[in-house]
């Protein structure tokens, strides 16, 4: 078990927030709202910022001087939104996680329903969403419990996955899963078995208000890691609570030390996405996840202060 400490001598400096809304307004047509809603996972690929979202099926790509949009495959009944207002909201691929991959972009599902063991794959530009249940089973397996999978990095030839440690009463909290990246692209292709767990490693990341830190995301750098966590009022992984805070933290070999993460207001927020400026070290972005369909989702650009 390896525990986050607060370093004091750490800090995130929130530079500006960006509501994101799409360049076109809302497409019927598409099922596409006017914005970037439950934004849940940010990459780095090919030079553009892409978003995912949990309810949505589309990617955003965020420029600087506007957003657009990826379609997704439809889902159940010909849906990209999925909602309580609508009634489908457990139709959803919950997409958590995403990472780029050479040239390619992966978007990994939560896995805490069945529907949502599914894997989003961007070859050419072109999204395919894959049913990836034996892998997913082959994760609870190795947990011993159920999954959340909100977090996906790669470190050198391995996948580094998080789980987010909240799927109820059995979980024994935040983790690592690692598996080979070789193995895992071998197994896409349908050239290879599927790929074992290579390691686990367990995490106590803290708690605010008395309810425990869960990873949220994650991004390499080099040989360190980058991630959020959120401690969220929730009895599982399906529903929604009460947000207490967020942290962004990161893990060496030598610890793992964390810092808050507040919102341009200083209010707690709902940190669900990260990514690193690949050009200015110390830089990067944070997607907030408002928990409401009607509100956009928000970008905030941040500054790491101090020893990282």
């Amino acid at each position: 078990m390896r525990r986050a400490q607060i370093d004091p001598g750490l800090a995130v400096r929130v530079i500006s927030s960006r509501a994101l809304r799409y360049d076109r307004p809302a497409e019927a047509t598409d099922d596409r709202p006017d914005h970037v809603r439950a934004a849940s996972g940010l990459a780095m690929h090919n030079g553009r910022l892409v978003v995912i979202q949990d309810d949505a099926s589309f990617f955003a790509v965020v420029a600087s001087d506007g957003v657009s949009a990826i379609k997704l495959p439809r889902g159940l009944d010909g849906r990209r939104r999925f909602e309580v207002g609508i009634g489908n909201k457990l139709d959803k691929l919950d997409l958590e996680s995403c990472v780029a991959i050479d040239d390619e972009l992966w978007a990994f599902g939560s896995g805490s329903l069945p529907i949502r063991d599914k894997i989003c794959r961007v070859q050419h530009g072109v999204p395919r969403v894959l049913d990836a249940a034996p892998f997913y089973g082959r994760l609870r397996e190795a947990l011993g419990s159920g999954i959340n999978l909100e977090g996906i990095a790669r470190l050198r030839d391995q996948l580094w996955l998080f789980h987010r440690g909240n799927t109820g009463s059995t979980d024994l909290g935040p983790a690592i899963l690692k598996v080979s990246l070789d193995a895992m692209r071998s197994w896409l292709d349908g050239r290879a078995a599927l790929p074992s767990v290579e390691g686990i490693e367990g995490y106590d990341l803290g708690a605010i208000e008395g309810e425990r830190l869960g990873f949220t995301d994650a991004v390499a750098d080099e040989d360190r890691i980058f991630y959020l966590a959120t401690a969220e009022a929730s009895a599982n992984a399906v529903d929604d609570g009460r947000v207490l805070g967020s942290q962004l933290g990161v893990i060496t070999p030598e610890g793992v030390r964390a810092a808050p993460l507040v919102g341009v207001d200083g209010r707690p927020v709902k940190a669900e996405g990260l990514a690193l400026d690949p050009v200015h070290f110390g830089y990067g972005w944070v997607a907030l996840d408002p928990d409401d369909p009607a509100v956009p989702a928000s970008l905030l650009e941040i500054e790491l202060l101090g020893p990282w």
